[in-house]
């Protein structure tokens, strides 16, 4: 069984705004989400800057004593789903829940349950631990309470590919649709882990930007300026269901899922391998599992971090699949807008992507200035473009080497 898979909703949480239509006008008004953050004392920290999710209330998703038993990045799984399946027109009262699942991407899981309950420890002892702990902390508690929330008793399966984890759910959520294990799948990324110990880990890295004094400006992908990520939060959530189940509800579709590549670059911890060669193999995957070729492919969301390594390794991998024609496709990454949100980039990516393709416009990079001569393609800078976009490429690459890329289309009868 071959199953054609759709879009059929979208939930957005993000550092631009609450909602899909928030997200995407502040896309294409070049907005940044950057700023101070607000949720800890940053004195001591050389970067004092992310991506914050403003607003968030939980009790407008959830019952507040739930809220309280889940951590921020589960309460933000839970409301994003809950905004895709509203979207989605998707009425539970008539859902095959067997048939209907979860597959969602987290990279770190409860950091802030993590920080707060090792506090509680060292001041007060074990046994003021709270007997929600490991509930709260562990990663997978996201999918598993969408699912709770939603009634959804099909596949539950959560997704850890530190960066890549979003785009790796989505494939895998495409995959298992596509091949008859379920019709309707909640899927896509979520994250919240702009706490101190895990902003003090990535600061040694050395792996952030520290232009505090200009947060909008910090994110700056491709730039010969970038000095580095800027953290971000939030959730990306799509309604992926299958064409036939999609049609028998008549659902409105924003674009088709098509394709799918995922690799690992078996190199380094942290670093991309030289060229960009495992990523380069996963866009391949990708183009070649939806049948097409890589010139027909319009547009690329790139995984674009605003990183040194990454952002000239992806050009190089970019330039390797689409020789002659790398320069003539449109590549952007709105992380100069959101940050990066770890493990929910790719969710979020993604809606940006198929918002691409259902519009024919395509997101800039803004913060684009300085030209890096090893960063020499069409990066879209600093303005929206209204341009045919009928397949397009997302882009995402993890911390140990992993690459995950999804090819989606217009969606044609």
């Amino acid at each position: 069984m071959n199953n054609r898979v759709v879009i059929t909703g979208m939930g957005a949480i993000t550092p631009l705004g609450i909602g899909t239509e928030k997200l995407w006008c502040a896309l294409l008004e070049g907005k940044s989400g950057i700023g101070p953050i607000t949720r800890f004392d940053t004195s001591d920290f050389p970067t004092k800057i992310a991506g914050e999710v403003k607003d968030f209330d939980p009790s407008l998703y959830m019952d507040k004593k739930e809220a309280r038993r889940m951590d921020r990045f589960t309460q933000f799984a839970v409301a994003g789903s809950k905004m895709a399946m509203e979207d989605a027109g998707i009425d539970l009262e008539k859902l095959e829940k067997d048939r209907s699942g979860v597959v969602l991407g987290c990279g770190i899981g409860g950091m802030e349950t993590l920080e707060d309950t090792a506090r509680t420890l060292h001041e007060k002892g074990p046994g003021r631990v709270s007997p929600f702990f490991v509930p709260m902390m562990i990663s997978n508690m996201a999918a598993g309470q969408v699912a709770i929330s939603l009634g959804l008793t099909g596949p539950n399966i959560t997704v850890v590919t530190a960066c890549a984890s979003g785009t790796n759910a989505i494939g895998d959520a495409f995959k298992l649709i596509a091949r008859g294990g379920a019709d309707l799948i909640v899927t896509g990324g979520v994250e919240a882990s702009i706490t101190p110990l895990a902003l003090a880990g990535f600061c040694s890295m050395k792996a952030l930007s520290t232009r505090n004094d200009e947060p909008a400006k910090a994110s700056r992908p491709f730039d010969a300026e970038r000095d580095g990520f800027v953290m971000g939060e939030g959730a990306g959530v799509l309604i992926l269901e299958s064409l036939e189940h999609a049609q028998k509800r008549g659902a409105r579709i924003y674009a088709e899922v098509l394709g799918y590549g995922s690799t690992a670059d078996a190199y380094h911890m942290t670093a991309p391998a030289p060229g960009g060669i495992g990523a380069a193999k996963a866009m391949k995957g990708a183009i070649g599992d939806a049948g097409l070729k890589p010139e027909e492919v319009n547009y690329i969301n790139a995984h674009g971090t605003s990183t040194d390594m990454n952002d000239k390794f992806e050009s190089l991998a970019i330039q390797s699949v689409f020789g002659e024609q790398a320069k003539k496709v449109a590549v952007s990454s709105t992380k100069s807008m959101t940050g990066h949100l770890l493990g929910a980039a790719g969710g979020l990516e993604m809606l940006a992507t198929a918002l691409a393709v259902k519009h024919d416009i395509v997101p800039p990079t803004i913060n684009y200035e300085y030209p890096d001569p090893e960063c020499d393609l069409d990066y879209v800078p600093n303005q929206a473009r209204k341009m045919a976009v009928n397949y397009a490429l997302s882009n995402s690459f993890g911390f140990g080497g992993h690459n995950a890329c999804v090819l989606i289309g217009k969606y044609k009868a």
